[in-house]
């Protein structure tokens, strides 16, 4: 049986500058090891929140020179602790790419992962997001090795698209993520529901960190960093403020799930069919 470790998920309002930023998450990470974290995870954006794309791209450069990737990278070395960096900005041509990263106890990068789905919305708040015209959307999903069985690596605005989480659940993974920086609106409507119901889909835990708050940039972000078990059960929820939340996670309990509810094995093939021309007839005969 698949040993059982202490997950932890830090909780972050990023501001505008990168090395505060840095410096909040080692120290944040820092603490979530010294209470016994096996695995800690960061929030979507850990080394900057800025709105701004110009001030972005001025504050951005590749993985290779970011500072808080190497920073986290020396805490995982430092502490001998799983650290999965929810995601940074790197730059990518003129855009950015919003990467997360899995770094293993030794300090060594074992996965990275960008972003697929890209936030472009009209809330009816009246708030504007358009990711799409600063960042570049990957297209892979990404499974990552850990001690403990394979993580399944997504971002954000990934959770609404059941079907990228399904198709980790099929290819192996027992965790899954979805580190954020959720608006404060969609976050009160549907976090909890979003990730409760990814974990009881495919009978795999959901573990994922968040920004929390009013941030300098104008931006006001739900927080309530979460860990939810296999069966739907919420095993450990943040509320707004910065810190750190913990949860035992007995990976048995996947299979566990998955024996009782075998949602993975029992899908079928289905073809659609629209009934419209049912109808016309129906129609035609009245």
């Amino acid at each position: 049986m698949t040993t059982r470790f202490t997950a932890a998920c830090v909780q972050m309002r990023s501001g505008r500058d990168p090395l505060k930023n840095r410096d909040s998450a080692v120290a944040l990470v820092r603490e979530a090891a010294s209470r016994g974290a096996d695995f800690v995870q960061t929030p979507e954006m850990t080394s900057l929140v800025e709105r701004t794309r110009g001030d972005m791209l001025a504050k951005v450069g590749p993985q290779e020179t970011d500072p808080t990737l190497a920073s986290l990278r020396e805490v995982a070395r430092e502490r001998g602790t799983v650290i999965q960096v929810g995601s940074i900005a790197v730059k990518a041509g003129d855009k950015v790419a919003n990467r997360a990263f899995l770094i293993g106890a030794n300090g060594e990068i074992v996965a990275s992962y960008d972003k697929v789905h890209l936030f472009d919305v009209d809330l009816p708040n009246g708030e504007n997001w358009r990711e799409s015209a600063t960042y570049t959307g990957g297209d892979k999903a990404v499974l990552a090795e850990t001690p403990w069985g394979l993580l399944g690596l997504t971002i954000c605005y990934d959770v609404r698209f059941a079907a990228l989480y399904r198709a980790l659940a099929e290819a192996g993974a027992s965790f899954l993520s979805a580190p954020a920086c959720f608006t404060k609106q969609t976050g009160e409507a549907h976090w909890n529901i979003l990730h409760r119901a990814r974990a009881i889909e495919t009978g795999s835990f959901m573990i994922s960190a968040a920004q929390g708050g009013l941030h300098e940039d104008g931006r006001e972000t739900f927080g309530h960093s979460i860990i939810v078990d296999p069966w739907g059960r919420v095993l450990a929820e943040a509320g707004s403020e910065p810190g750190v939340i913990l949860a035992e996670i007995d990976p048995a309990l996947v299979i566990d799930a998955r024996s009782r509810i075998p949602t993975l094995k029992n899908a079928r093939p289905f073809t659609l069919e629209r009934a419209s021309h049912v109808l016309a007839t129906q129609a035609k005969k009245a």
